[in-house]
This record gives structure tokens, C-alpha cells and sequence, in this order.
């Protein structure tokens, strides 16, 4: 009798508290809200009956104002059940279940008579939450001092994570515990064009983790929106960790306006470290796309372009060596050219020959336009007019010569992190874009921000990068932007951000190198919230046979760079290479012309983060297969099947692997292909070389095709 009192006193308790629960689709998350007895709101989460998020607190502190922190208690409460399929205009798979129960929790704080909404919603893979800030009466306009999320882990779990950083998340992934992450973090924040890291516990998102009782844990946000990028401040003695917003150049971290809503915060948690790279929980917490007809003009593209020439130092951006120029007053046609300059009419009618030659959609053209000489770490701003080209580079000449061979040519836009001036100039500058045939375009933040202070991830740059695309869009652009903020599943809402980088990408390797586990990694980090224009597909791996000078090579083999066409999602994927490189293997180059850039389906066949990924994706609208494996410096064994094709069917499939003796740093470029056939119930064992890896093109074939094959 003691005991059954006691029960029904906790659960009175309970109930007093604000206690709610709320249980995934197929109840294998449970999520638990309630309210301290000082007011505190708090949640906690588990997974299989594991604990993934212990009970943590929830708030946002306000400047000058009354906060959102506590006196809080429930005013009422709301549960709905939602189920759909969408389809995206591009995507790893065809269509997309969005299938999550709901719990709007309306709180009333007594002291300021102030109301604040959390919403939750549960789904198979995980828990997305946001703060909702309705119209009311004591609140209008108010400063964030800073957000009091806090994610309070369940032990010292292994991390893959960044330094914390206001700038760039250009940095090598760090792998180590989480209590080892302030002795590691004076290693891990290596030189960039602009940084700004604000702890020795710092950490971006996506934050991946995998917690000792075999659980992997990714938290980032989704729908970030008018509103400072999240990072994560760590304590490393309680493992919990608390939002950390990015602030302007006065140190606020953001301006609202109720109604108005926080960007979700999200926690992608499994068993099976697939599961986090097959998640659409991000995307799912986007709107749908607010474009009408958006297939009409967003096509997914493969490309070749004039960009690693200047990356490894063979080319330059700039026409002339002249150290100070000034757009409008330095007359180029009476300087001297410096003889390497890469954008001229010659050089890119050779890149628009090889697209044509091969069927690649289009050419990339950086340093065209006049200001290269001196647009870097001089804080310029008016630093380019993104009208005005060298006098070698024929905007027209090359428009009609591209289009002659059914090729476009993307545009590219580097700011130098002048947002203002870019801002200036940008409808003239897509209107340029329109009437001289380019309907994509790259655009680059290199730099310290102008208006000097503001951070690459504040909520003036937020805005930015969003009126960015969303201009582009009424003029039917497509933009890849590069030194932007994380992806936060945008795309779903705006498919026109078709691809951005917002990670060290394949650049690096001729800046000293990618560690050989970066693309082991990256999927299960940077390309949770969006595909990331990795430019992969070098097949020189020292930089010096381009540019004596540069002595970086690339961590990776030949077999390798191939997988990343399917490892590495994208539906913008560059052949970074140079077309005279590619002619030398023309053999290894065919995946490259073959593998596709959009799909229908997408299976992950092996999986752990730092350590290997195979996947493999079905082409969209066709019976094609193509398989793309990556793996770290220990090299290994991979083992797959094939029992996704369909059944009675027979398929070639053409593997590119690594040779017995390849080796990412004593062999790189040492590859074999062979072909086989091979059917549902066909299985592979595939050795990769340390930093190597393989890919397949798998084609439904007829009788005579095998026969043939078999001869």
C-alpha cells in the first residue's frame, strides 16, 4: 500500500511539473518534457531505452529585457500525428517520408506574463525543436543576449568535431573523446583567411558522436533563418553541452520581431551509423520549396572549369602583376599581362571543347572579371564591379562559342567578403548573368566580412546568403556559394541553392593536404544539412608536376577520387582535374562520365564515421546502379551485396579499384578495371588500399551484352 502511495504522488508530481511525453512513429524515441520547480522548462530523450539527451534545460536570455529562462508553467498543450511523401526537385532518393508526432508545448511566465511556445517533433531517426515567440502584448522587439539550449550527454562519448569558430569551417576534423577535446584544441585551429574561435571548448555543427554503448548522435539545426548560426560551448567535466549563437560586430547575437521562431534544433540519433547519412530529418523540418514550376530551371550539373590551375599555382586569377589597382581607373589595356593568367577566350574554349567532347553540362571560369591583383586582405570595398572582364576574356565570343556546343558556363562571384558592394551590384550582375547565357553561379566569402565586425555566421550574413539565392531565384539562377554558413537543409525550401562548400574541401590538398579519413567523415558531418561542392576527381597527385613550387600533395588514390562521385552527394560535381591529365587515363575517366549526378534511391552498404563508407545509388530515371567506396589510412576489406537490383535481371558491373599495391601516399595512382557479371544474389569482396577505395558502374544488360562480356 506504501508503494502504491508513493507511485501516485511521483505521478502527481509529475503532472504538476508540466511533465508531457511524446513517443517517435515507431516507438523507439521517447521524448520527456517538464518543468523544474523554479520554473525551468527541461527535456530529455532516449533511444531504445538508452539515455541520449539527460534532462536538459531550455531557454533564451534576453539583452535589457526580462529572459526566457524561468517561471515558467504549461498553459496548455497540443499533439498532433503528421505523415507525407514529398518529392524533391533533386535529391539522393525520389521521394522523402515525412513522418513525425508533435508536441506544442505553450508556456506562460508568471513574472513578465509573457507567453513562449516549444515545439517538438519526434521522428524514426530523431528530434527536431524550435522556440516560437508569438504576437503579443509585452512582447514586440527584442535583442537575444544569448540561447540556453542545453544537450546534456550521457557520457564521454567519441566526437568528430571542429573548433568553434564565428569564420570558417575549414579546419581537419578532430576525432577524440569529448574530455579530450581542450587539450587537442590549440592543434585542431590551424591558419585561415578569417577565424574567429570563441572557446577552448568550442564546437560547430553538425557535431557528430558515437557514445560508448554503441549509439551515434548527431546534433545541428534546420531552417536557420533570421537568426545567428548555433555552435555548441562544451563542458567537458559534465558533458553537457549549451548553445553558443553566433553575435555581430557589437556582440549581440540577434534582432526579433515577434511573431517570429527560432531555427530547429535537432538530434539524429541510431544504432547504425547508415541511418545518420540516410536521415532527412533536416530537410523535413524545411518548408516545402516556395518556387512554382522549380524543375523547370534547376537541373542538376556535372562540370570541368578553369579553377585548380590557380588553386596549385600553375595559373593566377589576376591578369597583371600589378599590386594596387582601383575598378574604373586602372586602363588594363595598357598594363602588361603576366602570361599566366587563366581566364582568357583561348584557354576556356578548350575547357567548353573537353565538356562537349565528354558531356559534361558546363565550365566553371574564375578570374575573369577585372580586380583579382589586389582583392585579398586589403578589407577593399568596392573590390569588384561582377561586369566588367580582362581584356582577354570575350564575354560574348564565349557565350555564343559555349552554347555552339550545347555547353554552359557558370559564372563565378567572389566577394572577398565585401558584402556590401556585392549587395550593390548583384541584380546588375544577374542580369548580366541572363543576357550573356549563365544560369549558375559560384560565389566565394574569402576574407574578413565587410561591413568590418560582422561574422561569416552572424544573423546579418544569415540574411545575406538567403537574399543571396532568393534574388538569384527571379532571375532563374542557380548558386553554389563557397565560405558560407553550414547547411541547414535550406535546399529543400530553396532548391536553386543547389550545392555550397562551408567545409575544407579537395582545395586543401594543394594547401598541404586532407587527412585520409576527411571523406570518411565529412558525410556524416558537413553533408547532414546539404550536399557540398567537394570538387573531387583529381588524378595528379603531387601538385608540383603542375607547380614545381608546391610541394602538397593529395591523401588519396586514384580509385578513390572516382568513389566520391557517389560518397561525396552532390547534384553539382566538378571534374576538378585538367582535361590533359584526364586524357592520359581516359580508361578511369569514363566513371566519371558515366556516374550520375541525381537519383532515385541511395543504400548505404557499410558505414562507420573516420573509418570507411560504401554506398551505392540508383541514377535517376534509369536501371543504372553506381557504388562508391572511401576509406581511411589502415585500408581494408570491403563486403557488399547486390540484392538491391532487381530480381531476374542480370547487370555489367564495371569496377574501378586500387591495384594489390596501391597506396594513397607511396602509389596513388595505381588502378585496375575489370568487369563482371552479376545478378540480386551477387555478393563482392573488395580490397581497399590504405587512403584508396573503389567504384562500380552497375548496367542492366541483355543476353548478347553478357555473352559477350563472358567471350
Amino acid at each position: 500500500m506504501r508503494k502504491k502511495l508513493i507511485f501516485i504522488c511521483c505521478l502527481f508530481l509529475w503532472k504538476m511539473a508540466g511533465a508531457q511525453e511524446l513517443t517517435s512513429p515507431d516507438k523507439n524515441l521517447h521524448l520527456q518534457f517538464a518543468i523544474q520547480p523554479n520554473g525551468v522548462p527541461t527535456y530529455a530523450l532516449t533511444y531504445k531505452g538508452k539515455d541520449v539527451i539527460k534532462p536538459s534545460r531550455l531557454g533564451i536570455e534576453l539583452k535589457a529585457d526580462a529572459s526566457f529562462l524561468d517561471s515558467f508553467e504549461v498553459a496548455g498543450t497540443k499533439t498532433v500525428s503528421f505523415d507525407e511523401t514529398w518529392q524533391p526537385v533533386w535529391g539522393e532518393v525520389k521521394e522523402i517520408r515525412n513522418q513525425y508526432n508533435e508536441l506544442e508545448v505553450n508556456l506562460h511566465q508568471r513574472s513578465t506574463d509573457r507567453t513562449l511556445i516549444v515545439r517538438f517533433r519526434l521522428f524514426n531517426d530523431g528530434l527536431g525543436f524550435r522556440y516560437e515567440f508569438p504576437q503579443q502584448r509585452h512582447l514586440a522587439y527584442f535583442v537575444i543576449k544569448e540561447e540556453r539550449t542545453e544537450f546534456a550527454l550521457a557520457g564521454d562519448h567519441k566526437a568528430f568535431w571542429l573548433p568553434g569558430d564565428y569564420d570558417t569551417q575549414e579546419y581537419s576534423t578532430v576525432t577524440s573523446n569529448l574530455s579530450e577535446v581542450r587539450g587537442k584544441m590549440k592543434a585542431a585551429v590551424t591558419p585561415n583567411a578569417s577565424q574567429t574561435v570563441f572557446s577552448p571548448t568550442g564546437l560547430q555543427t553538425p557535431l557528430m558522436m558515437k557514445s560508448k554503448d554503441g549509439l551515434y548522435i548527431n546534433i545541428h539545426e534546420a531552417a536557420l533563418i533570421e537568426y545567428s548560426a548555433l555552435s555548441l560551448e562544451l563542458d567537458d567535466k559534465t558533458f553537457v553541452l549549451r548553445s553558443f549563437l553566433t553575435p555581430d560586430a557589437v556582440g549581440d547575437k540577434g534582432y526579433l520581431q515577434a511573431p517570429c521562431k527560432s531555427p530547429w534544433r535537432t538530434v539524429i540519433v541510431s544504432d547504425k551509423a547508415g541511418d545518420i547519412l540516410t536521415s532527412k530529418l533536416i530537410y523535413n523540418l524545411n518548408e516545402p520549396t516556395k518556387y512554382k514550376d522549380p524543375a523547370s530551371w534547376i537541373k542538376p550539373v556535372k562540370y570541368v572549369g578553369v579553377w585548380w590551375e590557380m588553386i596549385t599555382g600553375k595559373s593566377t586569377w589576376a591578369y597583371t602583376d600589378i599590386e594596387n589597382v582601383q575598378l574604373g581607373v586602372t586602363d588594363y589595356t595598357k598594363t602588361k599581362p603576366n602570361g599566366k593568367h587563366g581566364a582568357n577566350t583561348a584557354h576556356v574554349k578548350k575547357y567548353i571543347d573537353f565538356a562537349a567532347e565528354n558531356g559534361f553540362d558546363a565550365v566553371l571560369v574564375e578570374g575573369w572579371n577585372q580586380g583579382w591583383e589586389d582583392w585579398f586582405g586589403k578589407t577593399k570595398d568596392y573590390v569588384f564591379d561582377f561586369l566588367t572582364p580582362y581584356p582577354d576574356f570575350d564575354v560574348q565570343e564565349l557565350h555564343r562559342y559555349a552554347a555552339s556546343k550545347g555547353v554552359k558556363i557558370i559564372m563565378h562571384h567572389e566577394t572577398s567578403s565585401s558584402v556590401r558592394n556585392y549587395e550593390r551590384h548583384m541584380d546588375t550582375a544577374y542580369r548580366f548573368m541572363v543576357n550573356n547565357g549563365y544560369n549558375a553561379v559560384k560565389s566565394g566569402y574569402v576574407g574578413n566580412i565587410i561591413p568590418r565586425g560582422e561574422h561569416h555566421y552572424g544573423q546579418w550574413l544569415v540574411n545575406h546568403y538567403l537574399y543571396a539565392v532568393t534574388r538569384a531565384a527571379e532571375y532563374h539562377i542557380m548558386v553554389d556559394a563557397h565560405e558560407s554558413v553550414h547547411m541547414t537543409g535550406l535546399s529543400r525550401t530553396y532548391p536553386n541553392l543547389i550545392g555550397q562548400e562551408s567545409a575544407r574541401g579537395t582545395e586543401y590538398e594543394s594547401f598541404g593536404g586532407n587527412n585520409p579519413d576527411h571523406t570518411t567523415i565529412l558525410p556524416f558531418t558537413r553533408l547532414i544539412g546539404g550536399p557540398m561542392d567537394y570538387t573531387p576527381g583529381i588524378f595528379q597527385m603531387k601538385i608540383s608536376a603542375y607547380n614545381p613550387e608546391n610541394t602538397s600533395w593529395v591523401r588519396s588514390t586514384l580509385a578513390r577520387q572516382l568513389a566520391l562521385y557517389v560518397t561525396m552527394y552532390s547534384p553539382l560535381q566538378m571534374a576538378a582535374d585538367f582535361p590533359e591529365t584526364y586524357r592520359k587515363y581516359m580508361d578511369a575517366f569514363q566513371f566519371i562520365k558515366d556516374v550520375a549526378v541525381d537519383w532515385d534511391d541511395t543504400k548505404v552498404l557499410e558505414a562507420e564515421p573516420g573509418d570507411y563508407i560504401t554506398i551505392a545509388r540508383k541514377a535517376k530515371g534509369r536501371s543504372s546502379w553506381f557504388i562508391g567506396s572511401t576509406c581511411d589510412e589502415n585500408g581494408r576489406v570491403s563486403k557488399i551485396s547486390f540484392d538491391y537490383l532487381d530480381a531476374g535481371k542480370k547487370y555489367i558491373a564495371t569496377i574501378y579499384s586500387d591495384k594489390k599495391d596501391a597506396h594513397y601516399e607511396k602509389n596513388p595512382q595505381a588502378y585496375e578495371i575489370r568487369k563482371m557479371v552479376v545478378t540480386n544474389k551477387s555478393t563482392l569482396s573488395q580490397q581497399c588500399a590504405p587512403g584508396g577505395g573503389y567504384a562500380i558502374s552497375v548496367v542492366e544488360a541483355d543476353d548478347a551484352a553478357v555473352k559477350a562480356l563472358k567471350k
